[in-house]
């Protein structure tokens, strides 16, 4: 799988466990901020530098979704790996 869209499946995955990923310009901020699983009024979001490379929002966002129950929930192999690799 191209690493796009390894990123997208990884979305997708994230919208089954009622999180929503947003990109944002961290670099306006004028603070050193990071990528991350975070809760804004009750809603589960993580928010991705958008000026990340794309294998370093992978490893983001499959080290946050590693960490969730997600043994029950099917997963294709190669996205499977990706988060195994996570861990």
């Amino acid at each position: 799988m191209k690493p796009e869209q390894i990123y997208h499946e990884l979305i997708a995955l994230a919208e089954k466990f009622d999180i929503t990923v947003s990109e944002q310009n961290f670099r306006s901020t004028g603070m050193k901020a990071t990528s991350g699983y975070c809760i804004v009024k009750g809603q589960k979001r993580f928010i991705m530098d958008n000026n990340l490379k794309i294998h370093l929002k992978i490893d983001a966002l499959a080290a946050c979704l590693n960490q969730l129950p997600h043994e029950d929930v099917y997963i294709i192999p190669a996205l499977r790996e990706v988060l195994d690799r996570a861990g």
